[in-house]
């Protein structure tokens, strides 16, 4: 079962750094390029485009390693 994210939620993920918090971007569902790496994502298969809050940086991640944060 996907988890239900939009755009502008607050979520948490795990980094070689530990911990890491930001938000959500957009849901994407096609191939796409971030930092010189190519993103496989379908319809079926989707990743979410995340923005971490400390460093600006964007970054894709499949739904389940997501955590939805409480504002």
């Amino acid at each position: 079962m996907e988890k239900k994210l939009s755009k502008g939620d607050k979520v948490s993920w795990e980094t070689s750094q530990g911990k890491t918090e930001g938000k959500v971007v957009r849901k994407q569902t096609s191939d796409t390029r971030i930092k010189g790496h190519t993103v496989s994502a379908s319809k079926d298969d989707p990743q979410y485009i995340v923005e971490s809050e400390k460093t600006g940086a964007r970054a894709a991640h499949k739904p389940d390693a997501l955590k939805k944060v409480k504002n």
